[in-house]
């Protein structure tokens, strides 16, 4: 059931990705194989030896940045910033970044590791709902999403927002994942894996995944007004760590089958299944880019631009 907030407006129904990320399972997996991150390495395809996992991280980050395309001291709206360590790579390169996110916990502590890494006058973390952004029309120079986009229930408002806050000539980028239709799997993916990832969806609030069916958010940016959509396919280049957590994962998730535990390590489930149905062809990581038509401007209002652009 959707609740208002404080600004009067309903905001959908969040408790299962936000459920999903305060389990124990979530916060202590998350912690000790990704620092704390909430999104996919890059490594070179066929890399065996991922390690150390958090160059893998920075370079998909790196990735980000130099698909945004930005200046430096442009103004980036992250949709979605789990802890905030995207937001503070980027900001570390130059771009002032407003971050929301729709867990709570994620918004404070990412707020207070702005703080304690000093970097206050380049980034900003709060509680925020990418359906309705509390942010004037054309307030960012650019946007982006890390993987949360598979979280939302109504994919085309949460991008019709995004396009409303992106100024004229802006940059959107989408990491995020899509699949063959629900009814049109690949040959050799057998029915019991596509419902394992089903189940491993609903559990981890990735109420996003039923709607990006291959092609699916690109007509959704297209139906919006977005112009020149690019996709870049970064499947082989996340394989190497989906490949570290299914073997990691292989044995105690027999365990938790045996004793029917699915629902309580939905992680696990997902790391063995879920790169059982990559090396398919059930799913892929992909990059999206595109613009907003017209030309960007540069106003040069910096960090206070974004406290200021927030609506009445």
């Amino acid at each position: 059931m959707a609740e208002e907030n404080h600004y009067g407006y309903h905001i959908p129904d969040y408790s299962s990705t936000q459920s999903y990320y305060d389990t124990w399972e979530s916060r202590i997996g998350y912690r000790v194989f990704l620092g704390g991150t909430r999104h996919f390495g890059y490594y070179e395809p066929d890399t065996l030896w991922p390690f150390p996992l958090s160059t893998g991280l920075r370079r998909m980050e790196d990735h980000l940045y130099e698909s945004l395309g930005l200046p430096l001291g442009a103004e980036v709206l992250d949709a979605g910033c789990g802890a905030g360590h995207v937001a503070l790579h980027l900001a570390h390169k130059g771009l002032r970044v407003q971050a929301i996110d729709i867990t709570p916990n994620h918004a404070r502590w990412a707020q207070q590791e702005v703080e304690r890494q000093g970097m206050q006058d380049m980034v900003r973390a709060q509680w925020g709902d990418y359906h309705n952004l509390d942010f004037d029309d054309q307030s960012f120079d650019g946007v982006y999403t890390m993987e949360t986009l598979v979280h939302s229930p109504d994919p085309a408002k949460a991008v019709s927002e995004i396009y409303r806050v992106l100024q004229p000539g802006g940059h959107v980028v989408f990491h995020e994942y899509d699949h063959p239709e629900v009814t049109k799997p690949p040959p050799d993916c057998p029915p019991a894996l596509i419902r394992a990832l089903i189940r491993v969806n609903f559990r981890s609030g990735m109420q996003g995944t039923q709607y990006f069916g291959r092609g699916a958010l690109q007509q959704i940016m297209e139906d919006q007004g977005f112009v020149d959509i690019t996709e870049r396919d970064l499947t082989e280049n996340i394989r190497p760590l989906m490949r570290l957590f299914y073997i990691i994962g292989f044995l105690p998730y027999l365990l938790i089958c045996l004793l029917g535990l699915q629902k309580w390590f939905v992680n696990t489930e997902a790391a063995v299944q879920g790169y059982r149905a990559m090396a398919r062809g059930y799913w892929r990581y992909i990059v999206l880019t595109a613009r907003k038509p017209g030309t960007r401007r540069d106003d040069g209002e910096g960090a206070e631009g974004v406290k200021q652009r927030r609506r009445g």
